[in-house]
């Protein structure tokens, strides 16, 4: 199969996904995970029509999507990767949405370098729904505060969640719980589900889900 027959693939599976659980049509965005893959790699998928990617490092990014953006304009890119506070200033100039907010100092990093660029970056607060100490993301028991904080003090315009289950257990109960603390902080945007388990995601009332090897191959 080539990449643009996979990405057909990912396409007609969500769209099934979506009839299953009797949602709108396109309700769920397709964000294509392209980390760790070069420019020429990812020019056939933007080709086939994709205009949203995901990615995991700043530096990594840096090397190959302004130019890719200047190529097409219309292009969305997400920050799917944990992210340091020294590298929010690159942050904030090169993607459109950060979905990786998940502690005060990076909130606070972000605030000021949105004021300072004048730029209007799209956030969203990543939670660790299985409480892995290896893994980014606030707890959930302090997301609504969190939240609260990043809204009210810091002028933050959070537009979601984000979540990433455990692998080796049942996604479902992780992104019901990301649902219910979604609806608990007046949010409507759920960013949730990757290539193994984006139709259960979709199920679970995602808004986008982020899938790379389905469409890209292995790494």
């Amino acid at each position: 199969m080539t990449v643009e027959d996979r990405l057909d693939d990912v396409r007609s599976r969500i769209a099934k996904a979506e009839q299953s659980a009797h949602r709108a049509a396109g309700s769920a965005l397709l964000v294509a995970v392209s980390k760790t893959f070069e420019a020429d790699q990812i020019r056939p998928v933007i080709a086939a029509g994709q205009r949203v990617f995901g990615e995991n490092r700043v530096q990594e990014s840096r090397g190959k999507w302004p130019d890719l953006k200047q190529e097409t304009p219309g292009i969305e890119l997400h920050l799917i990767g944990p992210l340091q506070s020294n590298k929010a200033a690159d942050a904030v100039a090169l993607f459109d949405v950060i979905e990786t907010v998940d502690r005060e100092k990076i909130a606070r990093a972000l605030a000021a370098e949105i004021k300072q660029q004048g730029r209007s970056v799209r956030l969203y607060v990543q939670v660790n729904t299985g409480l892995e100490p290896q893994k980014a993301g606030i707890e959930p028991k302090e997301t609504v505060a969190f939240v609260e904080l990043c809204r009210k003090e810091l002028g933050l315009a959070i537009e979601g969640l984000m979540c990433i289950p455990p692998a080796d257990e049942n996604p479902g109960p992780h992104f019901a719980l990301l649902g219910k603390l979604a609806k608990e902080c007046d949010l409507d945007h759920l960013s949730m589900g990757m290539s193994g388990d984006f139709e259960t995601a979709i199920e679970f009332g995602a808004t986008s889900v982020r899938v790379g090897s389905a469409i890209f191959g292995t790494r």
